[in-house]
């Protein structure tokens, strides 16, 4: 199935008006209409301190008329460790709100309808976890998991790439990857059980061609998983969604999306044989470049992601997230949150954007652009299937060290002054940044603490037991993970004692210094 070669656009710098919105190879966007049929869901990113603290965020983010909520996991949740595991110390609530069971899952969705708002969670190693936190208050409010609509980001291979909060070696979360796209696929079909990630690529230092390549590198890796896993490619397909950044250079930025979209629709229809028009389409979410924000003149960080943000609106995303004028200074404000919220009400209501399915369809810059990035991907794309694929090259350190000279040679450039930046390299000023800095404290620590020392003294601990012995089986086994997962959930196991449970049995990934 996998025999033929990577798609490459046929007649370079073609202006491709002839294909229409709506249509296949998806250039112009995946909807006939695009925005004037739907606007893209508003989900800005948010989650710190305690579980109360971020539902109130949540509420007051909603009633400003934000669409959809996107959860911010803290480190000691990302890595499968408990508010009080010494590990921990010091990071709690600080880089996102803290989740150690099910209770705290249910203060933090207190009160939003889950079937009516769409939920995005930014959680990898430990996504089923959380997933089955959701699926388990879903139940006790007698919630329908069909009329479930979000996305767990349960992206592991950029962790191995660019984040780090991976806990398992490669082989063992492909697979609970793979299951979770099964159990997802069988039990809550309207629920999107991955999104593959070129955001946090493009933070680290990548450039636009590479994000595109890297993250549909990554996508092919996890459509073979599921394929060998027993899936078929028209079962699953048109569940993944991805995830990208939306950096400075207009342009570029503009004819990124555009061929990303393009060439993610001849690798699954050419190299996979998906036959139905919905698997061929890339789905995705935008966040703007945080590593773009300054410190310095952080006000000047609202024009950086408005331009940002109309970068993603006209290529065409499904969801955006805009970020916060002060986040290079700390966490978001509330004031802050609202004026990056009111971004893209404003690009929505007041800028007519949104009358026209592709505003920049039949531009010769835009249309030489999205030509040459796709061109460009696909060399890597083509490179990395030459290695054996996204893991080796993964495994050998190729994607990371392509990453990191990219980021030297930015980095080189801003400090030469060769790549401007406002208020950095140019039109600099020394003077204090005008913000109050949003910080968390250390009660949010202890807290979280005796909330959990409650919890275990009063749960029933034969009941955890037990299902912690049953995913414990099932893990050494071949059986699908997400249902014993879910059975430890609901019997109140903490999300450190079920990846401490998988990694009795996993072991966990140390990775080699590929440079």
């Amino acid at each position: 199935m996998e025999q033929k070669a990577v798609y490459r656009s046929r007649v370079p710098g073609s202006s491709r008006l002839s294909e229409k919105p709506g249509e296949y190879p998806f250039t112009r966007g995946i909807h006939r209409n695009m925005y004037r049929g739907r606007l893209w869901t508003m989900r800005q990113y948010a989650g710190f301190g305690t579980a109360g603290e971020s539902n109130r965020r949540y509420l007051n983010l909603l009633g400003q008329g934000q669409t959809g909520i996107s959860i911010a996991f803290d480190l000691p949740t990302q890595m499968g460790l408990d508010a009080d595991n010494p590990l921990a110390a010091g990071e709690i609530g600080k880089v996102g709100v803290s989740i150690c069971t099910l209770r705290d899952m249910e203060i933090l969705l207190k009160d939003i309808p889950l079937d009516r708002v769409s939920i995005s969670m930014t959680i990898n190693s430990t996504a089923p976890i959380l997933l089955c936190m959701l699926l388990g208050i879903a139940r006790r409010r007698n919630i329908d998991w069909n009329s479930l609509r979000g996305t767990v980001q349960n992206d592991i291979l950029k962790e191995y790439i660019a984040r780090g909060t991976y806990i398992y070696p490669p082989g063992p979360s492909l697979r609970i990857i793979a299951d979770t796209l099964a159990f997802c696929r069988a039990e809550v079909r309207n629920w999107n059980p991955i999104s593959i990630s070129g955001y946090h690529i493009r933070e680290a230092g990548s450039t636009a061609v590479q994000e595109v390549a890297f993250t549909l590198a990554n996508g092919i890796e996890y459509v073979r998983c599921a394929l060998r896993a027993g899936l078929g490619i028209d079962e699953f397909a048109s569940t993944l969604t991805f995830f990208f950044n939306a950096h400075n250079n207009f342009l570029e930025e503009i004819a990124k999306f555009r061929a990303a979209r393009r060439l993610w629709a001849r690798i699954v229809r050419e190299r996979f044989e998906a036959t139905q028009p919905r698997s061929w389409t890339l789905r995705f979410h935008t966040q703007t470049a945080g590593s773009t924000l300054t410190a310095q003149q952080p006000e000047n960080n609202i024009v950086r992601v408005t331009l940002q943000a109309l970068a993603a609106v006209l290529g065409g995303t499904q969801s955006l997230h805009t970020n916060s004028l002060d986040e290079a200074l700390g966490l978001p404000s509330e004031r802050a949150a609202h004026t990056a919220l009111r971004t893209q009400q404003i690009l929505a209501c007041e800028s007519g954007v949104i009358n026209t399915a592709d505003p920049t369809g039949g531009s010769y810059a835009i249309e030489a652009l999205t030509d040459e990035i796709e061109s460009e991907a696909a060399t890597y794309i083509q490179k990395i299937d030459q290695m054996g694929g996204m893991l080796r090259a993964i495994e050998a350190g190729y994607v990371q060290r392509e990453i990191q000279e990219s980021a030297y040679e930015y980095q080189r450039s801003v400090e030469s002054s060769e790549r401007l930046v406002v208020g950095v390299n140019k039109f600099a000023r020394d003077e204090p940044a005008p913000v109050d800095v949003f910080t968390i404290d250390d009660s949010v620590a202890e807290s979280q603490r005796r909330a959990l020392a409650e919890l275990r003294n009063t749960r029933d601990s034969s009941a955890v037991r037990r299902a912690l012995e049953s995913l414990q089986q099932a893990a050494t086994g071949q059986d699908n993970l997400v249902p014993r997962i879910l059975e430890a959930v609901e019997a109140l196991a903490t999300v450190q004692e079920i990846s401490d449970c998988l990694r009795g049995v996993f072991g966990e990934y140390q990775q080699s210094d590929p440079f």
